[in-house]
């Protein structure tokens, strides 16, 4: 398949299910894949941090996208983080993920010593660029990588070719804006890919230009992403403010998990996949170490918010 330019509606960062032993659990991973396109999605985002990759092994990551890539055959564009501390490191995952049939590649800017300065996340872009031989889409997610992805660098980047969308986790529709309007109206960023991946704020990015959205709770309702992707594509934004209002409310299973003993990302993820296996859609709702599983009356807290989204 040919990497779509742009790439545009529902692109579900899809999650990785495990064994109890944490090894990576094919079959229910490829229930899910079935799961996502019988709901109607329009491509995978595997490896993201929906995926727990920063968990997996790069035996299990590469296990991952051959699993994935193999099971669609071609049937929709399959995205693979490359997400590392460094460009050498993010060089090695972009080599592998597109042996393994990726189609395109999803990077962030270097982490972990200290924010990086805007040149040397240019620089880094540019070298990945460069080596990649699939295209290159940057993620910008503060929650994670301390350094912002400026919009004028993001646009610049764009014009020159550097990179062939970006994924928007921030949150924060200014800037989101600032890179809509950019793409819009600037010279060589056609085919420029803007995705949120905010799942509150899919009609508002919509409304605003954006070209799709990458939600991670589309792993648990991945019709209701697509019924409100079709309704602001159609211009019924009443439809689409209501189909957002409920998947808002379905996002609230994310804080499930109690905060005085575990952080949001065991709450989120343990919620998604909690509400995978209650759906039948996997078959353990294990998540990596070192996250903090749900308890018991957490799980059925995710099982009220299903209930209350008409999914049980």
């Amino acid at each position: 398949m040919t990497f779509p330019a742009p790439l545009t509606g529902v692109v579900p960062p899809v999650c990785t299910p495990l064994t109890p032993q944490r090894e990576v659990d094919v079959d229910s991973l490829l229930r899910l894949v079935d799961h996502l396109v019988a709901g109607g999605v329009h491509g995978l985002f595997v490896l993201g941090s929906t995926s727990e990759a920063a968990f997996l092994t790069d035996r299990q990551r590469r296990q991952v996208v051959e699993a994935v890539v193999g099971h669609v055959g071609g049937a929709l564009p399959v995205l693979a983080g490359a997400i590392d501390m460094s460009t050498a490191r993010v060089l090695d995952h972009v080599a592998a993920v597109a042996a393994a049939g990726a189609q395109a590649v999803v990077v962030t800017a270097p982490f972990y010593a200290r924010a990086a300065h805007p040149a040397e996340i240019a620089r880094h872009y540019r070298r990945i660029a460069a080596a990649s031989p699939v295209p290159v889409l940057a993620y910008d997610i503060p929650v994670s990588v301390p350094a912002r992805l400026p919009a004028g660098l993001v646009l610049e980047l764009a014009a020159e070719g550097v990179l062939a969308g970006l994924k928007d986790s921030s949150g924060e529709l200014g800037g989101f804006r600032e890179v809509v309007t950019g793409v819009r109206e600037g010279s060589g960023t056609a085919g420029f890919s803007v995705l949120t991946g905010s799942e509150q704020l899919v009609d508002a990015a919509l409304a605003l230009g954006a070209d799709g959205a990458v939600p991670g709770l589309a792993n648990v309702d991945p019709h209701g992403f697509v019924r409100l992707y079709r309704l602001a594509r159609a211009g019924d934004w009443e439809g689409a403010r209501t189909e957002q209002e409920r998947l808002c409310a379905l996002f609230g299973l994310t804080r499930a998990g109690d905060p005085a003993r575990m952080g949001p990302g065991s709450s989120a993820l343990g919620a998604f996949k909690a509400a995978l296996h209650l759906r039948g859609v996997i078959d353990c709702p294990v998540t990596a170490e070192p996250q903090i599983p749900l308890t018991a009356p957490e799980v059925a807290a995710v099982r009220e918010h299903l209930a209350a989204a008409g999914l049980l």
